[in-house]
């Protein structure tokens, strides 16, 4: 496992197009959240640590603020042949046990990834209506083998601040977790692995 930061794209970034197949087949487009206040994009998958510490967090984010007007989605963008653990019939049995009410996108050729410059698990982009990036960085400050709670509170500050029609503030921390797997000749140029983790 090597400890990857979030490459802190810059802020002011239009959200990159995607058209996904989601666990059940259907495609998710980024045109069909419209009108939204808010989209926030999630990089994650099933196996890192990482994801894990902060699924629950996760699951309960997305249910607090869709009712709010925020479309928030998961995007699984590792190498599913060498990791079967993040293969699209494990992201179903993942998505029903951890109750994400958000779609989970399979990333199979991981162009979506490179075009949003995602390096982590997890990775978080928060757009604003405009689909301009305001936020990019870490959930809250809590990782695993830490004894800080998984709060959240870093991401539910940017988003409250998109909702109540207010810009994040700039100080923004990357996300720390496992590197997205990259497939063979895949390896991003921004890919900076900060060590073992």
């Amino acid at each position: 496992m090597v400890r990857t930061a979030s490459t802190m794209l810059p802020l002011g970034t239009t959200a990159p197009r995607f058209e996904l197949p989601d666990t059940d087949g259907n495609v998710v487009s980024l045109d069909q959240f419209e009108g939204r206040k808010a989209l926030l994009v999630m990089f994650i998958c099933n196996h890192c640590p990482f994801v894990k510490h902060v699924a629950d967090q996760l699951a309960s984010l997305a249910d607090d603020y869709t009712s709010q007007g925020v479309a928030v989605v998961g995007i699984s963008s590792n190498d599913a042949d060498n990791y079967p653990d993040d293969s699209p019939a494990a992201m179903a049995k993942e998505k029903a046990e951890r109750g994400y009410s958000f779609p989970y996108l399979f990333d199979g050729d991981q162009s979506v990834a490179i075009a949003y410059s995602a390096a982590c698990t997890p990775d978080f982009f928060l757009f604003d209506a405009d689909k301009k990036l305001v936020y990019r960085g870490q959930l809250d400050s809590s990782r695993p083998k830490t004894d800080i709670p998984v709060t959240g509170e870093d991401l539910r500050a940017a988003i409250d601040a998109v909702v109540g029609g207010r810009l994040p503030s700039p100080d923004q921390r990357p996300s720390i977790g496992c590197n997205i797997k990259w497939k063979e000749g895949n390896q991003p140029q921004y890919f900076n692995p900060q060590g073992t983790a």
